[in-house]
């Protein structure tokens, strides 16, 4: 089908994700092909290095043969039968291995289709456990500003991004914000604080948070490993350490949000082993199967089972595709790959050469920030370095979005620009990314960026 058919088509009928559709009036709309390891190519055939693994996701990069034989393969046994009341063999193989991957005692896994719903899973586990346990009051959830937890209604609830939360109120009730650790921009850092006092300080905001709602009505703190809106918010020393203890002193659930930061992206399995502490739950998703068919899972500690273990006692949620066989299959075989290509050593060996080649755009005037951890970065923008002078709402947009994303894809990088907070561009690789694939990143930002702060050395 000519690229002309294709936009008539997709102009009429395709209603893109988190997508200002009016704009493509009078743009085309961009059609990708196909992808090949760390690239992927438009319908023109134009290659772009994929700066941010598709949405996070793509770990094992593009065009894995073994992925979809693995997938065919199943769907010819079984293409589909629900885990409700049955089972099927590789949703039983995933959960196990799942668990063995997983920290501590969390060896119960829950399948979803996606995040969202991994993240709205968890929040109904924890409510209806207290409800069995006879803490019928524990309900709310704490959760940080700006933090994204994904879009149904429950988990858009926990959302702490007021911009596409305020649309859709009244929301689920019982959801609180305290501040994140973003150490550039926080009113909560000092000069001369150190980063575990001020990782204290912000778990602190939590206990506050918690004591002024009340205890006994406190179900859960959902908390990412590294944020990820606003731009890639690293814990500060001890911060997860003092927030595992306040939780423990309360009698709250931990959960760890990781539908981003699981399966590598931080260069372990799990976020929650890079910076050493014990959920009660972990939501994952995206990486679970590199983007090769869609799964997620909400993976738990024993405890949180027991009260299901009843005869007469059921988790009264379930979701169609959760677990389904084909995906289950794909996870596997991703799986398979992390182990027998060493994703996770590749992250480690390079993390730190990816660091310092952002770190190095720092002699760029427009640099402020940049932050993050394993494959996962974040470049905040502003308009005068030494003073932190943000740019205005117009001329953000037209910095952001009118100049600096196109001219990025114009050069052939695909990442994420984002005005969730302060302006960001967003990068996280597929991990199979090298040296060369990293330099080629570097270059692309450093000539873009030494172009658009010459515009606004201007304004």
């Amino acid at each position: 089908m000519t690229n002309e058919k294709l936009q008539e088509l997709a102009r009429k009928h395709l209603w893109m994700h988190f997508t200002s559709m009016g704009y493509y009036h009078e743009h085309d709309v961009p059609i990708m092909s196909h992808g090949e390891g760390c690239y992927i190519y438009d319908i023109h055939g134009k290659k772009y290095i994929d700066g941010i693994a598709g949405l996070f996701v793509s770990q094992i990069g593009h065009g894995r043969k073994e992925i979809s034989e693995a997938i065919a393969k199943q769907t010819d046994k079984l293409a589909y039968f629900p885990i409700w009341n049955n089972a099927h063999q590789p949703a039983i193989e995933l959960a196990a291995r799942l668990a063995e991957y997983a920290p501590a005692d969390l060896n119960r896994v829950f399948f979803t289709s996606g995040g969202s719903e991994a993240v709205e899973s968890a929040w109904k586990l924890v409510r209806q456990y207290y409800t069995e346990i006879g803490e019928h009051r524990r309900y709310k959830v704490i959760s940080r500003n700006l933090a994204y937890h994904g879009t149904t209604m429950g988990a858009l609830s926990i959302n702490g991004l007021t911009a596409i939360r305020n649309t859709f109120e009244p929301l689920v009730p019982g959801t609180f914000h305290v501040e994140n650790t973003d150490a550039y921009n926080s009113h909560l850092m000092t000069e001369g604080m150190s980063s575990k006092e001020f990782g204290i300080k912000c778990a602190h905001e939590i206990e506050r948070a918690i004591e002024i709602e009340g205890p006994e009505t406190v179900a859960a703190v959902f908390l990412e490993p590294v944020q990820n809106s606003g731009g890639c918010f690293v814990p500060p020393d001890g911060y997860f350490q003092e927030v595992r203890r306040i939780c423990d002193k309360y009698g709250i659930m931990l959960v760890s949000d990781e539908v981003i930061c699981a399966f590598g992206r931080l260069g372990h399995m799990f976020g929650a082993d890079r910076y050493n502490y014990v959920p009660d739950i972990i939501t994952c998703a995206k990486g679970l199967t590199s983007g090769y068919a869609p799964l997620g899972a909400m993976i738990c500690r024993d405890f949180l089972m027991e009260p299901f273990l009843k005869e007469d006692t059921t988790f009264l949620h379930g979701i169609t595709f959760g677990g389904h066989p084909a995906s289950c299959a794909a996870a596997m075989a991703n799986l398979d790959i992390f182990e027998k290509e060493d994703i996770l050593g590749n992250v480690k060996r390079n993390e730190g050469l990816f660091k310092e080649l952002l770190e190095g755009l720092y002699d760029i005037p427009i640099v402020g920030d940049v932050r993050g951890a394993g494959y996962f970065f974040g470049i905040e923008i502003v308009k005068n370095k030494a003073t932190k002078e943000a740019f205005s709402k117009d001329e953000m947009k037209d910095i952001l979005f009118n100049l600096l994303s196109p001219k990025l894809y114009e050069k052939g990088l695909i990442c994420r620009t984002d005005d969730r907070g302060a302006p960001v561009i967003q990068l996280a690789p597929p991990l199979i990314c090298g040296p060369d694939e990293l330099r080629e990143i570097e270059q692309i930002l450093r000539t873009v960026l030494t172009e658009v702060a010459e515009v606004v050395a201007n304004l």
